[in-house]
Order: structure tokens, then C-alpha cells, then sequence
């Protein structure tokens, strides 16, 4: 017997540890979490659907050996393919999709033990920076109801914070792993290009910008979620050399001495918030107090911001515009705004007007980000940043105006609302939102972004568990907590 405040306290790992010694079962846990999401879920709108532990198939978890073994697990309403579970994409134009087949990634989360109890809301086909969908309305960030969880994992990074479940699927083409970390308050990494797999349907999703992993409460949950899952699979076009050991183990390795140089202003022209400033200031400290060199540096991207941004909208706009297709074929629903958003239709519109040339052309810029991004890591060991120049918006601002945007217009109100992240999209390196801060006036977490070279989680590992060690944030709980069950308890 459990009872909600004593599931909640737990991050994946020790409710993991919990399964193995025997002190608890994984269908007690997957009841908590369930409960938990009864508990709290009508008021943040995180999840859309969840399932009752027999067709999650509990059973098989309690024979892994992963440290993750029977752990309760949502995965993302985009990116994973679940077996007779459907697949949406936030849209009203994917109702009731339903593949047939695991993906990769699906079956090397059920193979590391994890109970999948559900799906967690997404934007329309992931394209924005708070999750708010025509399909399943906005999700509320659980610190402060009125504002956004972030985008595109906004329904993960609030379901963790809320404490429905410790750790979530997510994904990241632009950012949509660090934006809702950063403004729900959690911990979020977006590995290198390639150590996660997008197969067997995809390989460079969005042409190399998309990669997929989760957000958690503690950094150590996401080392063990990237353990699980890394490596390529057969018929992957390319991969990257696997880590020396596990990354669990390097979160309690101390780092050694490393630069890191300091960008407080974004590419672009979008000033970064006085608050967020000062934010940015006592993580600069914390870091020098940890035995840094910081200083402020510049991070050339190899081309203009504007003419980046531009090859990102065309990236993003063809593959959208395929998904399109591919979707409305399959459930047989007209292309239109009975079905999409009006920024997706503007999008779709966009790249079904799109040349070959230009896509090549977009191939040409990220390849300049990725070599700028390169020559910056040959000075430093890492880069911190602002994840967000400002909090999170209130619920409504973010897509005003945007029936009259075309696609290009949308993509750059999209970047341009959190210019700190895409370029390590392009460029393909590993990139973490650590919750450090609370922001006194707002009330909302703010998040730090640390990025690495290519292949180099172990050192953001290592880093985020000095950072988790230095300024300790387990112990910051949300408005709306699932742990907030007034001892009631419940039972497996």
C-alpha cells in the first residue's frame, strides 16, 4: 500500500530501486500513477489517454533488470510508435490513427522495464512552443495554471512536474525538449544527432534536426533513460560512437575543471528578459564557485540568423507537408482548417510549394551552423545560455495573430520566441535545460541551457549532477502536485 505523497517523492530511478528490492510492485505503481493523474490531470490537461495496467503489460517489467524496471512511463502524443495505441500528432486530422507496430524506441523502452500508462499532449504536429491544440485544448503549466507548460513536449514536462509520473517521453527538432523543461521546471536533455534512433519509419527526422529521449525530475533518471536507448539499429544511415561506460554513472563523476563560455543574448535580435539576466548571473557564479573558468563569449553561427531561420522553415515546412499527406491518406480527411490548425494549414501550403533546390540550399546552412557550432567547442568545454529569454507566456498569447502568417512567418514567430535553442538542432550536439531557479515576481521556473560537443553527454551528465549536487531543486514542488493527496492512500 502507497499512498500518493510517498509515490510522488520518488524520481524513476528510486521507485525503480523500490521494484527490485521488493518493496513494492510495478501494478502498485502504475495504480499511484493513475491515481495521480485522476488527481491532478483535469486541471493541467498533460495527458490525453491513459490505459489500465494489464494492457500496459505490467507482467513483463517485473523480470527486467534495468534500473527502470516497472517504472511508471508516458510517452509523447508524437514520435514513438506504440502497438494498437494510437497516434495522433495533436491534430484533428489524425483522429483516431493507430499503428500497427512498435517503433525502435518504443521497444527499447519496453525492453528497459518501463510501464507505458499513456500519451502526453503535443501542438499540432509539434510545431510550436506551448502546447495548446485545437485537438485537445492547452495544456497548463503546473505552477501557475494560467500560463503555458512550453512546447512541443509541454503535456511531458508538466505531467512530470506535477508528479503524475517521474520521467516521460519527449522530443526535440527546435527545442521541444528544453522550451517545456525550462518552463515546467524539470530536467530535459536532447542527446547528439544519431544516439537515439527515429527508425524504422524515419531516419534524419526533419532532415537531421529531431531527436527523441524524455524529461525527469532528477538528472540521474535521464542517464538511465539514454543508457536504455542509445545506439543506432540496423539500417540506420548513420551513428556515433557509443559512451566508455553507463551515462548513470557519470552523474556522480565530478567534471574537472572546464571553460564555459557565457552567450546572454540570442542570435536574432530578441533581447533576453531583465529577470532572466539575473538568473543567468548566479548560474555564472554557481559555476565559477564550482571551479569553472566562465567568461562571456560569442558563438558565430556561420551565417545570419534570418537566413538560418529561413532554412529552418524550410526544413520543417516540406516534412510537415508530407506528414500531411501521409496522414490524411491514411484516415481519408480533407486537407483544410475543419481538420488542421491555421498556422499548420499555412505551413502545409507553404512546403507543398517548396523546390528540391531550396531544400538542398537549407542542407547547405545547417551544414555552416554545424561547422560555426564545431569551431566554438574548440575553445570551450561547454556553453551556457538562458534556455528561454523570457518565462513562460500566458495561456492564449503565443499563436495570436497567426491566421494571417503564412508558413515561413509562423516558423519565424516560432524561433523567435526561444532563439536560444534551434541552432543545436542544426548542429546536432547534445543540449540539457537544467531547473535551476524559481523567478520570485513570476513564480515560474527558469532554466539554464548547457550545451556540449557532439557525443559528449557524459560531460553534461557529469556537469548537470554538479549543478543537481550545488544548488538542489528535488525538493521544489508545483502549485498543482499529485503529492498533495492528504495521506489518503491507495493500494496495488
Amino acid at each position: 500500500m502507497m499512498k500518493l505523497s510517498e509515490y510522488a517523492q520518488y524520481d524513476a530511478v528510486g521507485l525503480g530501486e523500490l521494484v527490485a528490492n521488493g518493496e513494492v510492485g510495478a501494478r502498485e505503481l502504475a495504480d499511484a500513477a493513475l491515481r495521480a493523474c485522476e488527481s491532478v490531470n483535469p486541471r493541467i490537461n498533460a495527458v490525453i489517454e491513459t490505459w489500465t495496467p494489464e494492457l500496459a503489460g505490467v507482467a513483463p517489467a517485473l523480470d527486467r533488470g534495468s534500473p527502470l524496471a516497472g517504472v511508471p512511463f508516458l510517452i509523447k502524443d508524437v514520435g514513438v510508435t506504440m502497438a494498437g495505441r494510437k497516434l495522433e500528432f495533436g491534430s484533428r486530422l489524425a483522429r483516431g490513427l493507430t499503428p500497427e507496430a512498435d517503433s525502435i524506441l518504443m521497444r527499447r523502452f519496453r525492453e528497459a522495464g518501463l510501464v507505458t500508462l499513456g500519451r502526453t499532449t503535443t501542438p499540432e504536429f509539434a510545431w510550436s512552443g506551448t502546447t495548446e491544440s485545437a485537438l485537445c485544448g492547452p495544456t497548463r503549466n503546473p505552477w501557475n495554471l494560467s500560463h503555458g507548460a512550453g512546447g512541443s513536449s509541454g503535456g511531458a514536462a508538466a505531467a512530470v512536474a506535477a508528479g503524475i509520473v517521474p520521467i516521460a517521453h519527449a522530443t526535440d527538432a527546435a527545442g521541444s525538449i528544453r522550451i517545456p523543461s525550462a518552463a515546467s521546471g524539470v530536467f530535459g536533455l536532447k542527446p547528439t544527432r544519431g544516439r537515439v534512433s527515429n527508425g524504422p519509419m524515419l531516419d534524419e527526422a526533419i532532415h537531421g534536426l529531431a531527436t527523441q529521449l524524455g524529461v525527469s525530475r532528477s538528472v540521474r533518471d535521464s542517464a538511465a533513460l539514454l543508457d536504455a536507448v542509445h545506439g543506432a539499429d540496423g539500417g540506420q544511415p548513420f551513428s556515433i560512437a557509443g559512451p566508455a561506460g553507463s551515462y548513470l554513472a557519470q552523474v556522480g563523476v565530478e567534471p574537472g575543471r572546464l571553460r564555459i563560455g557565457v552567450m546572454p543574448q540570442a542570435w536574432g535580435g530578441r533581447r533576453t528578459a531583465p529577470s532572466i539576466l539575473g538568473h543567468l548571473a548566479a548560474a555564472m557564479r554557481l559555476c565559477e564557485s564550482l571551479g569553472h573558468v566562465v567568461e562571456e563569449a560569442e558563438l558565430p553561427l556561420g551565417c545570419s540568423w534570418d537566413a538560418f531561420v529561413d532554412a529552418s522553415s524550410v526544413l520543417w515546412a516540406v516534412n510537415i507537408a508530407a506528414w500531411i499527406d501521409d496522414v490524411a491518406a491514411a484516415t481519408g480527411r480533407k486537407i483544410d482548417l475543419s481538420t488542421l490548425e491555421p498556422q499548420t494549414l499555412a505551413v502545409y501550403r507553404t512546403g507543398q510549394g517548396i523546390r528540391g533546390v531550396e531544400i538542398v540550399r537549407a542542407l547547405d546552412l545547417r551544414n555552416a551552423v554545424t561547422r560555426g557550432v564545431a569551431a566554438f567547442f574548440a575553445r570551450y568545454d561547454l556553453l551556457l545560455t538562458p534556455t528561454l529569454p523570457e518565462a513562460a507566456p500566458p495561456l492564449g498569447s503565443y499563436a495570436a495573430g497567426a491566421e494571417t502568417m503564412d508558413g515561413h512567418q509562423w516558423t519565424r514567430h516560432v524561433m523567435g520566441g526561444s532563439p536560444f535553442t534551434p541552432a543545436f538542432n542544426a548542429a546536432g550536439v547534445p543540449a540539457m535545460s537544467v531547473p535551476l531557479f524559481l523567478d520570485a515576481a513570476s513564480g515560474l521556473p527558469v532554466g539554464m541551457q548547457f550545451v556540449a560537443p557532439a557525443g559528449r553527454e557524459d560531460t553534461l551528465f557529469r556537469m548537470a549532477g554538479q549543478l543537481e549536487r550545488g544548488l538542489p531543486w528535488a525538493g521544489r514542488q508545483p502549485a498543482t502536485w499529485a503529492g498533495d493527496d492528504g495521506g489518503a492512500a491507495i493500494s496495488g
